[in-house]
């Protein structure tokens, strides 16, 4: 397994994440700080990030059990259960290899704890290679909420089928409801039809094109539109060809969406683009 750093100059940013006015807990595990806990008086909110096996000679498929039960460990230790995950983000080495046995280790893992009677967690799952040279890293976001007011669904899209008809264990997106605000948080998106196949194939501006109708019809869905975008990642096959999603921007307004755009393998081959989006309303 090699670590291979992009080539192309300028994919580059820092996603930063900062609270007022409330006390952050930290959660250590393995002697690495993993994750940090706080309390807005409705709900309580687990990040974790960083999350992977200690075991990077094990196969793929035991790093990534071994990496949700990580998870699930994390969130007990805060108080919290599976169940609570709302979103999460599993980063692939060679996702191209084994993203079919990744869905299959998740999809037991879900079905063991009942997450599939309940709220399937938004999700991306992209490629990359990491400085600790194992399979998987995962990160998550959890709610538990304990007063009156807060709702948390899950939010389909109007022009793709559910991600669970063909296979993968994620909802299109989930709304955080909380009494002063809601949160939309898109799930990786990428160029597929209302049947589950890649459409335009070979041809990456026409996949932005679809891609992005799709992520404007989820937030329109909820009321919402590209303003109420806080933050997001857009991830391209080919660096070399991140200027077509530039481009896209340029042209329909969005040259100030808060985006970072990284070089990433697609779950899928003929996939040339996927981007994730947050979004917020302030009641």
């Amino acid at each position: 397994m090699e670590f291979t750093p992009t080539r192309v100059s300028g994919l580059t940013g820092v996603q930063m994440h900062a609270v007022k006015g409330a006390t952050v807990e930290r959660i250590e595990m393995n002697g690495r700080v993993v994750g940090s806990v706080l309390d807005d008086g409705f709900a309580r909110h687990c990040h974790l990030g960083d999350l992977r096996p200690q075991n990077g000679s094990a196969s793929p498929e035991r790093q990534a059990r071994e990496t949700l039960e990580l998870m699930e460990a994390a969130l007990r230790s805060a108080g919290m259960e599976f169940s609570n995950v709302v979103r999460t983000w599993f980063y692939l080495d060679q996702i191209l290899f084994w993203y079919g046995a990744f869905n299959n280790v998740r999809d037991e893992f879900f079905r063991e704890r009942k997450m599939f009677d309940g709220l399937v967690p938004a999700s991306t799952g992209i490629g990359g290679a990491n400085a600790a040279r194992t399979s998987v890293i995962a990160d998550a976001y959890a709610v538990q909420p304990h007063a009156n007011g807060v709702k948390i669904t899950a939010v389909p899209s109007p022009l793709q089928c559910p991600a669970l008809k063909y296979g993968s264990s994620f909802s299109r997106a989930v709304e955080v409801e909380m009494p002063d605000y809601r949160r939309l948080l898109i799930s990786g998106t990428a160029s597929i039809e209302s049947t589950g196949k890649t459409a335009h194939v070979g041809d990456l501006p026409r996949q932005i094109d679809l891609t992005m109708d799709v992520v404007a019809a989820i937030l329109a869905s909820r009321r919402m539109n590209w303003g109420d975008v806080t933050r997001a990642v857009a991830y391209v096959k080919q660096g070399s060809q991140a200027h077509f999603f530039k481009d896209y921007c340029v042209a329909h307004g969005l040259d100030d969406l808060p985006t970072v755009t990284t070089e990433n393998d697609i779950c899928r081959d003929e996939l040339l683009f996927e981007i994730e989006v947050d979004a917020c309303q302030v009641r």
